[in-house]
């Protein structure tokens, strides 16, 4: 049976007040609203340091004060609530064909949306477009800035892998790229893979929202993993964990730019599809068309279905060995009904870790953050660093003074 959801515990020395803050914050956001008293029982927090924290992220406009309470006899608590108006977030992705700007509120309420296709991908022709999206995203925040998030498809500096081949971006891989962001929009950014980033944004907001442990799946034009564990995101020693588009799914199978044969990329992802469109003459069609061609049977469409499904079966039973996740979610920019449908084919998971006899959340499941996810996640990640504490819990135990 899943673990009961954990929330991180407070620590009342002065010098751990930044984590006291976001621990208070993710709280709130978590349930809603909640009393100080309420607040100092789930953080194991002192009353007094509460009620300053409180009192301090209400002059911020992080909180806000939503009145009493009725809860019977005696004086109702006042609730605090997370102030939606309180600052915004800018997230902007840069995908293989498009890029696409996102501005969050502070309870992640999308506030702004904006896609333009690109037509070349290169930061010569990228830099001076991401420009114009952040200024334009700018003029559209009525409140305080927190910070600017960027994702993009990885790896990030691999030799054979960064910008090699149609799932990534070229001329990126010998540079500074968080650095040319930064300085083309004025702002210093927060860069990260598209992958990774959607798993926050389904951390925060979605379907792992009260899920502390969990592995995503993300179909960009490539595909690529991302992970939570503990609640926080799991990057690796580099930035590049996560990247199963070039793990061998059919040994001696097609060739991959990566210079290997039998990549999963090659089978289950956008650009596979695309492949089997071109290999049967007909005309590769736009993200929004796959739907209504599996509704109408499209033969390419379920044959790409059907491939994609055994291979990411086997995946996820591997990665369901290594990381012993609650569930392994699937996202991107299918839409609900192709994902859905992938998921369907996938009933004969092999057998894992995972084989409990009791579970309160499937194998696999579908995003809930929709395929705008990587963008929303971009936009997640200045969010994320506010709203989630970075020290390690304290034991349930714990003596606070």
């Amino acid at each position: 049976m899943r673990a009961k959801t954990q929330f991180a515990i407070g620590n009342n020395p002065e010098r751990n007040r930044e984590h006291n803050r976001r621990v208070v914050l993710d709280l709130v956001r978590q349930h809603g609203s909640l009393g100080r008293m309420e607040i100092a029982r789930h953080t194991h927090l002192t009353a007094q340091a509460v009620a300053n924290i409180v009192d301090e992220l209400v002059n911020e406009n992080l909180l806000k004060n939503e009145g009493r309470r009725r809860t019977g006899r005696g004086q109702p608590p006042i609730q605090f609530a997370v102030n939606p108006d309180g600052a915004s977030t800018i997230g902007i992705e840069i995908a293989t064909d498009q890029m696409v700007t996102t501005v969050l509120d502070l309870k992640g309420v999308l506030r702004y949306k904006r896609t333009i296709p690109l037509i070349e991908t290169t930061p010569e022709k990228c830099l001076p477009i991401f420009r114009d999206e952040a200024d334009r995203a700018r003029k559209a925040i009525q409140s305080r800035l927190f910070g600017i998030g960027v994702v993009m498809p990885g790896p990030f500096d691999i030799d054979g892998m960064s910008s090699v081949g149609p799932t990534t971006l070229p001329g990126w891989g010998d540079m500074d790229v968080k650095g040319a962001l930064s300085e083309a929009c004025g702002s210093e950014v927060i860069l990260e893979n598209d992958a990774a980033a959607a798993a926050v944004a389904e951390r925060l907001f979605g379907a792992g929202h009260k899920v502390s442990n969990f592995a995503m799946i993300y179909f960009g034009t490539g595909i690529g993993l991302g992970m939570i564990q503990d609640g926080l995101p799991f990057r690796g020693a580099f930035g590049n964990a996560g990247e199963i588009g070039h793990v061998l799914a059919v040994p001696n199978g097609r060739l991959c730019p990566c210079g290997q044969h039998g990549c999963l990329e090659r089978y289950a992802s956008l650009h596979a599809l695309h492949e089997k469109f071109d290999a049967a003459g007909w005309q590769r069609p736009a993200i929004g068309e796959i739907e209504a061609l599996l509704l109408s049977g499209d033969p390419v469409v379920i044959e790409w279905l059907d491939e994609a499904a055994l291979h990411l079966s086997s995946i996820v039973g591997l990665l369901e060995n290594i990381l012993d996740p609650e569930t392994v979610i699937f996202g991107g920019i299918f839409s609900d009904r192709v994902m859905d449908a992938l998921l369907e084919r996938m009933t004969n998971l092999p057998r894992s870790v995972a084989g409990r006899r009791a579970r309160s959340l499937p194998r696999v499941m579908r995003g809930q953050t929709g395929h705008y996810t990587a963008a929303l996640g971009a936009a997640t990640l200045p969010l994320f660093e506010i709203l989630t504490p970075k020290l390690e819990t304290s034991a349930p135990d714990q003596q606070v003074a």
